[in-house]
């Protein structure tokens, strides 16, 4: 269908801003800020939107890195998008040909994989773009732009959605860089992402002293006494039982995972003392919340047999408990229409020079066209889910997962995927992590990507705007899925029932004596 004059200037804007756009992106690439500790990229985000004219509340949630910014052109409807900018943990990279770390830092610490830095610039693009259209058309209503930190490790949405910082949004628009086919240059149509559960299984050691010892034994000599194995070995205990039981924990249908990660560990002063604290947090990605249930009471009765065994106590802390998506095909249609305005994103001659530059000080040959063919094409929704649902039994309605889907629940959502820079695989080779993550952080690789995410967006959300019939199709399909809206008969309430995980060791920068550096020194090894 036509675009409008407003949609037109809108797309005029985003190429008007593309210079900024790339600066903003690089300069988020380099803060490379981890979960829950994104102090610099959320007051960068704060600060623009302010001088963009927002109203913006820090710390939304009792979150400090997260944010909610809120404009308005007069009463209508309002339009939700969003930044994310964590970063993670041991994938330091450059944006260079070569890999390095950033200036001052070792490959430990943290850096864009996904690229954050690029989707959260994308949103700001169409978000500033459909803005500027708004005050020149006249277009009455609102926008509401959400700062989520650790979507990692899916950390902000669940607490935003249960604060109610999605309620009353007309829509809302969910964009992520992809490049894994069949979602890539697409809309997400029925298969939307699953439940996610992650939680701290926190083991203290407080009374060492009391394990394995009869009522009043006497203690002969401090250190040959009967003393508790500590967190430590809770920890381990933890960690290789869960292993072992992951097969069982669920049958061998459908996407599922469980990971882990070593946060705290250690603390004892001494040889012979046992390790008073160790910490280890578990993140499991399944279709349905009934599944994510039986894995955690798996995991609480191995947490609670490690404590007994090694003399400890042991506390459970959520870091996010996420509901699967729901599908919106109205809302799809509008962001497809969007797509198929704007096209897919191309690579230049220079982007395609540092393509090659990269295979080369891989010791590969370069090739003519470097970039994987699909990442310049586009991919009907319908044809893409067909393409996914192969691998998926009939009865599994989600797949994989990610945190938008708590957004999914309080206003109709669209979720799309626009292709991010990646090489043509290499027979014989692999490309080390680190190829990606650059890709990501060189401008004249990744702008193609912002450029078209952010016109994508823009485009929709003032379609939204202007066209009430599409707009009610994606409200009356929002209520019948819900059976009714919030709070109706189909309707999954918000999961999150925990204040947010904020004052783990959740690793991070740090300023010492010596300087800024990761809370792992560079100058130790980097393997």
């Amino acid at each position: 269908m036509p675009i409008s004059n407003a949609q037109s200037d809108a797309v005029s804007q985003v190429d008007a801003r593309m210079p900024k756009l790339s600066d903003w992106c690089a300069t988020l690439f380099e803060y490379g800020e981890t979960a829950w500790r994104e102090y610099q990229s959320a007051a960068w985000y704060v600060e623009r939107l302010r001088a963009e004219g927002f109203t913006v509340e820090e710390g939304s949630g009792g979150m400090p890195t997260a944010f909610c910014a809120e404009w308005s052109n007069g009463d209508g409807p309002v339009i939700g998008m969003y930044a994310e900018y964590d970063a993670v943990p041991g994938n330091c990279q450059a944006a260079s040909t070569r890999r390095e770390p950033r200036e001052g830092l070792g490959y430990q610490a943290g850096g864009h994989t996904d690229p954050h830095s690029g989707l959260g610039i994308s949103a700001l693009g169409g978000l500033l773009a459909t803005k500027a259209a708004m005050e020149k058309h006249g277009i009455k209503g609102g926008l509401r732009f959400t700062g989520e930190p650790a979507e990692k490790v899916r950390g902000s949405k669940p607490i935003h959605a249960a604060k109610g910082y999605y309620d009353g949004l007309a829509a809302m628009l969910s964009f992520h860089p992809f490049y894994m086919l069949p979602m890539c240059n697409t809309v997400r149509w029925e298969t939307h992402c699953g439940a996610a559960y992650s939680m701290i299984y926190r083991f203290i050691c407080d009374a060492p002293e009391a394990w394995g010892r009869a009522d009043g034994a006497p203690i002969p000599q401090s250190h040959s006494a009967v003393r508790a194995p500590g967190a430590n070995d809770a920890l381990m205990t933890m960690y290789q039982s869960s292993k072992v039981l992951r097969e069982a924990m669920l049958p061998h249908q459908g996407g599922w995972s469980v990971s882990e990660a070593i946060l705290t560990a250690g603390q004892a002063t001494a040889d012979n003392l046992p390790a008073g604290l160790a910490e280890i947090q578990y993140m499991m990605r399944v279709p349905t919340v009934e599944m994510a249930e039986q894995i955690t009471a798996v995991l609480d009765r191995n947490a609670a047999a490690a404590a007994a065994m090694t003399g400890c106590r042991v506390e459970r802390h959520w870091v996010c408990k996420s509901r699967p998506g729901l599908a919106n095909h109205a809302m799809a249609d509008v962001v497809w229409d969007a797509l198929q305005e704007v096209g897919a994103p191309i690579w230049d001659e220079p982007a395609k020079a540092a393509a090659r530059a990269i295979q080369g000080n891989l010791g590969l040959d370069p090739m003519d066209d470097p970039f994987i063919d699909e990442l310049s094409q586009l991919i009907a929704p319908q044809e893409a889910e067909a393409i996914l649902r192969q691998d998926l039994p009939p009865s599994q309605l989600n797949s994989t997962s990610d945190d938008y889907t708590d957004m999914s629940w309080h206003a109709p959502t669209a979720r799309f995927y626009i292709a991010r820079p990646a090489l043509k695989p290499v027979t014989g080779a692999a490309y080390p992590p680190w190829v990606m993550n650059a890709l990501g952080g060189m401008p004249v690789t990744i702008d193609p990507m912002i450029r078209t995410a952010s016109k994508v967006l823009a485009l929709s959300a003032l379609r939204l705007l202007e066209d009430a019939s599409a707009r009610d199709a994606a409200m009356a399909e929002f209520r019948d899925r819900t059976g009714g809206g919030i709070g109706g008969a189909d309707w999954v309430a918000p999961l999150c029932d925990y204040d947010p995980p904020i004052h783990f060791r959740w690793p991070e920068y740090v300023t010492t004596a010596r300087g800024r550096d990761w809370w792992i020194p560079s100058s130790q090894p980097d393997a």
